[in-house]
């Protein structure tokens, strides 16, 4: 039985040493359990129902197409369960790619220890998070485009709009509130409205979703 005051954590890297390092650290915060180890995003998906973790971190330098396939493999499967990037790479199309397979962290390897022990508890409590660098460039991608974007989304007010791309690019509610003066009351009420509308059911979804109408425009 899980134990719901700490996050169990499934650890995937290729690296024997980067993940006895990445264990040490972990199990330094005294809300982690480290459930399993592996190598590889297929054998995760394999020992996923044997170690039931909360969060598949993977450890990667460089995401390939296989990886990228099993994060959606992973996903499909175990809809529940939480799956972050670390990774060296910054290149705008991984990125992307990334965020398109349904992760719900991307963080690159000069994270600080501290960032990386707050940003896991975001992500476990259902928060979509992103190296601020990447978000940066995220944000840049999807502008050049935005234009183009309101014949997809008609059915959503302006600021339902908004406030979904807000969540494309990993805001936190209060982080949304602020942005328009609004309470976060308000702030959940509208998302709750757009997650119906679009059909989806979490903040990850919506991320996806932007992104492909994105893609599409």
């Amino acid at each position: 039985m899980k134990n719901k005051n700490r996050i169990r954590v499934l650890l995937v890297s290729g690296q024997n040493i980067v993940r006895d390092g990445l264990k040490l650290i972990l199990e330094s915060f005294d809300f982690i359990d480290v459930c399993g180890e592996t190598k590889n995003i297929r054998e995760a998906i394999e020992i996923v129902p044997k170690t039931g973790p909360d969060i598949v971190l993977f450890d990667t330098n460089f995401l390939k197409n296989d990886d990228i396939n099993g994060c959606v493999r992973m996903k499909s499967m175990f809809p529940e369960i939480k799956i972050m990037i670390l990774s060296e790479c910054s290149r705008e199309y991984i990125v992307i790619a990334a965020i398109q397979s349904g992760i719900d962290a991307y963080l690159l390897k000069d994270i600080t220890t501290d960032k990386f022990k707050e940003d896991i508890i975001k992500v476990f409590h259902g928060e979509y998070v992103l190296d601020e660098s990447l978000a940066k460039y995220a944000i840049n991608f999807i502008a050049q485009k935005n234009a183009k974007l309101n014949n997809n989304f008609n059915y959503l007010s302006q600021r339902e709009t908004d406030i979904l791309q807000m969540i494309s690019y990993g805001k936190s509610n209060k982080e949304i509130a602020a942005i328009f003066s609004i309470s976060e009351k308000t702030v959940r009420n509208y998302i709750s409205t757009i997650f119906k509308k679009i059909n989806v059911s979490n903040r990850t979804e919506a991320a996806i979703y932007w992104l492909k109408q994105e893609n599409l425009a």
